[in-house]
């Protein structure tokens, strides 16, 4: 586990590598059962048991991975070398799930956690993720991550955009020219992208490695884009927000990409999830409003979104919806910064039509 002494990103993976290729994700739904396996897991590490080893999968390609540069364990040594972590650490070592966010599909199922973690008297904000699986009708652990967030500039020395918050205050700070782009009835579609748990996968690969994860991710996001009659507004990192003079183009390229990104990561080591939202605002009567208004809702659908998702808005689900475009369930969320609850539409990526270039 290692948190006293963790690393840029203060990460430790314990992982068994699946590859599931998001496109088939067809049925996600909030588990609460995988919430309170989380929150009885958690609980069973703050208090020192060493029985929450039995979570763990016992398939042999698990694969642990620590801050330290020994921390890379195999199969039976994740339960003897973690376990001994949890012994040494008993006493001085406490951790309390503040939000946990479950999910599933299937046989397989994965949460994200805040945690506050304490160690020796000192407090720490933590976050982990897991992954899942069904094996004899109970759910085992077969990825495990754990991080103690730094900010980038104090682990890079230089400061990154890191989320499509601030992506979204670097379009609002420029507010870039739209004008071209506008429809006939003066509307202007609005896409945001960025990689799910990027940060993680950075610290996994290393520097290198992720140069080249987002050369060619930006290079699929802005082929996409321009096929489809679109306009790359901003790049910041892995995130990206694009503009489009019709809803249907936007949905078409938000397609390409999913696409696209499938097949080129697919035999990857370490495989991306892409997360888009989606939304068409009035640019010629909201004016200088336009991007407090359609921005900012786009950037927030954008946030509700899983990995390998396109997520829409209610007005771009009635401005597309047709024979060869259709929709999963809809869900309401409440949307940050705006009042009410929302209803966004997952576009069912499966059932999408292919549209020529330009259509």
């Amino acid at each position: 586990m290692t948190f006293p002494n963790a690393g840029a990103g203060g990460c430790v993976l314990v992982g068994l590598r699946v590859l599931i290729p998001w496109t088939t994700i067809t049925h996600v739904e909030r588990s609460e059962e995988i919430r309170r396996v989380i929150d009885r897991w958690t609980k069973a590490i703050a208090a020192g048991d060493v029985a929450c080893l039995d979570r763990l999968s016992d398939n042999p390609g698990a694969l642990a991975i620590g801050t330290d540069p020994a921390e890379w364990w195999r199969g039976g040594e994740i339960r003897a070398i973690w376990g001994r972590q949890i012994e040494e650490l008993n006493g001085v070592f406490s951790v309390r799930a503040d939000e946990i966010d479950a999910w599933e599909d299937g046989n397989v199922g994965w949460a994200a956690v805040r945690e506050t973690i304490s160690v020796e008297g000192e407090t720490l904000e933590g976050r982990a993720t897991y992954v899942l699986r069904l094996e004899r009708g109970e759910w085992k652990v077969v990825q495990a991550h754990w991080s103690l967030p730094r900010a980038k500039v104090e682990a890079f020395g230089r400061s990154l955009t890191v989320s499509i918050d601030e992506l979204e205050q670097i379009v609002q700070r420029e507010q870039p020219d739209l004008s071209a782009l506008l429809d006939s009835d003066g509307t202007v579609t609005i896409v945001f992208t960025d990689i799910v748990e990027s940060t993680a996968i950075l610290g996994l690969v290393g520097d290198h490695a992720w140069v080249d994860v987002l050369r060619r991710h930006n290079a699929i996001v802005e082929h996409a884009t321009m096929t489809r009659g679109g306009t790359v507004v901003e790049t910041q990192g892995d995130g990206s927000m694009l503009a489009f003079p019709s809803a249907r183009r936007a949905v078409a390229c938000a397609h390409e990409i999913q696409r696209a990104v499938a097949l080129a990561f697919a035999n990857a080591p370490t495989p991306i999830a892409v997360r888009i939202g989606i939304h068409t605002g009035d640019a010629l009567h909201e004016g200088s409003q336009f991007f407090g208004t359609t921005v900012h809702y786009a950037a927030r659908v954008a946030g509700q979104a899983s990995g390998g998702e396109v997520l829409v808005s209610n007005v771009v689900r009635e401005l597309v919806a047709r024979p060869g475009i259709q929709f999963h369930e809809g869900r309401e969320v409440q949307l940050k910064g705006l009042d009410d609850l929302h209803r966004l539409y997952p576009v069912d990526l499966e059932l999408m039509d292919d549209p020529p270039e330009n259509t």
